[in-house]
């Protein structure tokens, strides 16, 4: 028998999204402690994340804080217990299932996958089919998301609901296979058999007046949807939420089929976690006439034409004369201002055509007496920033260099040894015309080198470069000039050459 020494502290690792039953967190368990029984570990505790997708560590509060853990040096166990690669995580880039296991390995923690066929023993065969099992995860989850995504729009022309509250005057009705009415879901509830479904059908008497009311006003009295919203507060009446009524939550009832009676789907989209985007129309699947509409095609196409014609494309000399009416009559301009008046462009419309708001402001001579310029300035190196750490990127994998980018702090680590981020600064100018720069140090994050790109004067092109150190630097904002003294233009480059020769992985021979 093994003496109390040779057992080694560990924790375990569960997560179970909402896959497979053989997923289940118990079923984890048993084969983890199985595991820990024959390899002599010691389970401490164990961190759960249950019901997280594991498209990437956002939301995996339990995974996020056994990595935070580790990364300060708080680790009382010596390895991690996880099931299987994929319960690690389904992560899009491979790169990132691996980042995260070698955070473990660098500070002495072993990741060892319980249900796996071979060792994570850090050979050539264990890298390689590790490899291959973490580009199979993410590649299950795209499989997924591409198979359900058909199920739902084979589902929307069969003329049921896929998700998303009733709306005002409508509810949901959930159905058998035989399509007859088990009752009312209220908001919140779902389905519990797999085999039902979602339609929706008119609510109350009231609220279905209550419509029809809205869009009699709109096309019949010529009401805007401000003025239905204050009538509607007025007199006591809430969305289906228990909100007071908005000009756009009046707008969603005007310009939404679903009270036609037709089912819509894909208008926006959202998949595998990435940014939520809206679709162009020719992308939306939809089932025309599947529902009880409570408003007639007359009405609705009435409405719609209303609406069309008033957000026709206007000329920009049409558009600046509404800027210059807007003017008139508050006498002053915001996006604020302009985003609640009837009948007018928003403030995004006129970013879009005129490249600002202030540009905007210009053309019909009104100054605010405030100098937006940085405004712009700073647009334009958000915009710049992205590309510059993609060159950055490139040139170092030019040199031999691996690089990982955490897509939560935008942090880069390089061949898995140090942190770097990039900061752009913007010049300004005195009032003696001397150049400025302010650099904000990220005290939270303290990547191991900051890297400060200075822009010229113009705030057109880099300028040069400062490679700041996290252990030569106690400030957590620098205010630059030109010339700084040898305590930070020491640090001062020209171009990032000497840095990317630093990540320039070099043979024993060679260093030899």
């Amino acid at each position: 028998m093994s003496s109390e020494n040779s057992i080694t502290p560990a924790v375990a690792y569960v997560r179970m999204s909402t896959e497979h039953q053989q997923y289940s967190t118990d079923n984890q368990s048993d084969v983890i402690l199985a595991y820990a029984e024959r390899r002599q570990f010691n389970i401490l505790r164990t961190y759960s994340d249950e019901g997280k997708s594991g498209l990437n560590i956002r939301g995996r509060d339990s995974l996020g804080n056994l990595i935070k853990e580790i990364e300060a040096g708080k680790a009382d166990f010596k390895a991690i217990l996880v099931y299987d690669i994929s319960r690690w995580g389904r992560f899009q880039d491979a790169d990132e299932s691996a980042y995260y296991e070698y955070v473990c390995k660098r500070a002495g923690v072993a990741v060892h996958y319980c249900a796996e066929q071979f060792e994570n023993d850090g050979s050539p065969v264990s890298t390689i089919v590790k490899g291959v099992k973490r580009a199979m995860a993410g590649e299950y989850s795209r499989e997924l998301s591409t198979k359900v995504f058909q199920g739902a729009c084979r589902l929307v022309q069969l003329g049921y609901r896929q998700g998303g509250m009733a709306g005002f005057g409508l509810r949901r009705m959930l159905i058998d296979q035989s399509r007859e009415q088990k009752g009312l879901l209220g908001i919140g509830e779902h389905k519990s058999i797999q085999t039902d479904r979602v339609i929706l059908v008119p609510g109350p008497q009231e609220e279905v007046d209550t419509v029809r009311w809205m869009y009699s006003m709109f096309i019949n009295d010529g009401w805007s949807e401000s003025s239905i919203a204050t009538d509607l507060n007025g007199r006591g009446i809430l969305t289906n939420l228990d909100r007071p009524w908005t000009r756009a939550t009046v707008h969603e009832v005007l310009t939404n089929e679903k009270y036609l009676g037709n089912n819509v789907y894909h208008r926006t989209s959202c998949k595998l976690k990435k940014r939520h985007i809206s679709n162009p129309e020719e992308m939306w699947v939809r089932a025309n006439g599947v529902f009880e509409g409570i408003v007639d095609e007359h009405q609705f196409f009435m409405a719609r034409g209303i609406i069309l014609a008033r957000s026709r494309k206007l000329s920009d000399d049409e558009m600046l004369g509404k800027l210059r009416g807007v003017l008139q009559k508050q006498g002053r301009l915001s996006g604020f201002i302009i985003d609640e008046t009837e009948d007018m462009p928003s403030s995004c419309a006129f970013r879009h055509r005129f490249g600002s708001l202030v540009s905007a402001y210009k053309l019909i001579g009104y100054d605010p007496e405030i100098d937006y310029s940085f405004i712009e300035i700073n647009r334009y190196l958000r915009s710049m920033h992205p590309e510059v750490v993609s060159g950055v990127v490139d040139k170092l994998r030019s040199h031999g260099a691996t690089v990982f980018t955490d897509s939560a702090t935008d942090l880069l680590w390089i061949n898995g040894e140090i942190t770097t981020s990039l900061v752009i600064a913007r010049c300004s100018q005195t009032g003696a015309g001397s150049s400025r720069w302010t650099v904000r140090l990220d005290e939270k994050l303290r990547p191991d080198i900051t890297i400060v790109a200075r822009m010229d004067e113009e705030n057109q092109a880099i300028r040069d470069y400062y490679l700041l150190p996290a252990l030569d630097m106690t400030w957590e904002r620098l205010r630059m000039a030109e010339d700084n003294g040898i305590h930070l233009d020491a640090y001062r480059f020209l171009t990032l050459d000497y840095f990317f020769q630093l990540s320039r992985r070099r043979t024993l021979e060679d260093a030899a």
